[in-house]
């Protein structure tokens, strides 16, 4: 038996039983009920709507007439088998609202990195960030579910703790995440978010009042173009090269400044320690602020490490965040804030504004997970992975396609690729996706008004090294006939 009610109206035109008979036939024809479903009983529906069981019975019975229902001995009244498409068509009520002129942002509008429906059963993904159960230790996360349930933890993520995160999670972030990145910070200078994206909308919210300039990279993240075009009033486009993003006077005038240092959001290339220091002296300069998305540091490649802007900056001038939903898993969405304890104190107070806190539950989970050191060795995985992955994709461009430029090959989950003048990615997606090939058109992540077309990304944080070289192979022969 299934709960249902609805309001009716005895001023309304028209019987309580039409009433009833149309309010069933909605909710059957939106899929509410599905067929073989329990209808309400006439009994419990009559006493919620205070009306007699007879007329319920009366309703039900033309529905049964109708074919929208099927009547069961001793069982009751039950949606039969094409009740949908046997329910009469129901009479609008008249023009809906108009919400054209009343919502405040472009958020459905713009476009995201496009990745195919069903991308996971494909032979060759090259899709990037994702998840690859292969690396993941199963049986270390369940543990630290498990011992996360039990009594002596419960009353740490049950609880509802307003504003405030877990500080076991807290305390590992600081301990083994930031220093890793040469960032030292106390308890109170570290907000965890609901991943990434959730630290951008943040910072963007308290740093851009109408009127502001945000600057970013070009090519660059387009969530983040996203977000700063809705609420600044200009954007900044900065050139990116093969030592990361141009520092110059273009920058100027800029309240925030979003930049992706350690691996370039989608070049991949890494900031020289030189433009790290010039983009601190311009922000000193220009009195702004630099937001520093530390995406994914688990895949740099083996050598000396670049320290993070954060680590260079004396002043408080750089806000750094970054993910665990990388380095773990997408669906955790975990990530953190790192900055001056004035302003984790304002994002605190608006993060409580929007959703109060992170789940409990997961921030405790991941902070056993980590202190039980499976995050290292996680890391670790990772890395080997990534790295012979790297290898695999780089070595088989340079032999299918050798006039092709790549970039990423230092470090990084995926490689950015310049193919021949002419090539269009878009046209590629789609014929490599024929030959079971995904990859990611690079169109997506230009904002100017004239777009570089050739351009993609590949990925491969989750196909095996051992089909790297076919999925290239096939890759090239797509892209044939296309320039």
């Amino acid at each position: 038996m299934r709960e249902f009610l609805f309001p009716i109206d005895r001023a309304e035109g028209g019987t309580l039983q039409a009433q009833i008979r149309a309010a069933l036939e909605r909710a059957v024809a939106s899929g509410a009920f599905a067929p073989g479903d329990p209808a309400p009983s006439t009994r419990r529906l009559a006493e919620a709507l205070g009306v007699s069981r007879n007329t319920v019975s009366l309703a039900f019975q033309s529905l049964v007439d109708q074919g929208v229902l099927e009547a069961r001995e001793r069982s009751g009244y039950f949606i039969a088998r094409r009740g949908a498409s046997s329910a009469a068509p129901v009479a609008s009520n008249g023009p809906e609202i108009d919400w054209s002129g009343r919502l405040a942002g472009p958020s459905a509008a713009f476009e995201s990195v496009p990745r195919p429906e069903g991308w996971r059963v494909a032979p060759f993904p090259f899709i990037y960030g994702q998840f690859d159960p292969e690396l993941f230790p199963i049986a270390e996360w369940r543990d630290a579910t498990r011992r996360a349930m039990g009594r002596r933890w419960l009353d740490e993520w049950t609880e509802d703790r307003y504003a405030e995160d877990d500080p076991m999670l807290i305390e590992e972030i600081r301990r083994r995440i930031l220093p890793r990145r040469g960032v030292a910070a106390e308890p109170g200078e570290i907000l965890v978010t609901l991943g990434a994206q959730n630290a951008l909308f943040l910072t963007a919210a308290l740093l851009l009042p109408p009127g502001s300039v945000a600057a970013m990279e070009e090519p660059g993240y387009p969530d983040a173009r996203a977000l700063f075009r809705a609420r600044a009033a200009r954007t900044i486009l900065q050139p990116v090269d093969e030592d990361g993003m141009q520092v110059d006077g273009r920058l100027r005038g800029a309240r925030l400044i979003y930049v992706t240092p350690s691996h370039q959001h989608p070049s991949l290339v890494s900031m020289s320690l030189e433009r790290r220091r010039a983009l601190l002296a311009l922000a000193e300069e220009e009195d702004a602020v630099i937001l520093e998305d530390d995406y994914e540091p688990e895949a740099s490649a083996a050598g000396p490490q670049r320290p993070a802007l954060r680590a260079l900056d004396g002043r408080g001038r750089v806000l750094y965040a970054g993910s665990l939903s990388k380095s773990m898993m997408p669906g955790l969405r975990l990530g953190f804030l790192v900055g001056a304890r004035p302003f984790i104190e304002e994002a605190r107070a608006l993060r409580r504004l929007m959703l109060r806190h992170p789940p409990g539950m997961n921030q405790r989970v991941a902070a056993l997970f980590m202190a039980a050191r499976h995050h290292d060795m996680l890391l670790g995985r990772m890395r080997r992975a990534l790295a012979a992955r790297r290898g695999a994709a780089v070595a088989a461009l340079a032999v299918a396609a050798p006039g092709w430029r790549v970039s990423g090959a230092e470090g990084g989950g995926g490689l950015w690729v310049e193919g021949p003048e002419g090539l269009d990615s878009r046209r590629l997606a789609a014929a490599a996706l024929a030959r079971g090939v995904v990859i990611e058109p690079g169109d997506v992540f230009f904002g100017a008004r004239s777009v570089p077309r050739r351009f993609f990304r590949m990925g491969f944080s989750v196909i095996p090294e051992e089909r790297i070289g076919e999925g290239v192979a096939r890759l090239v022969d797509a892209a044939q006939g296309l320039t």
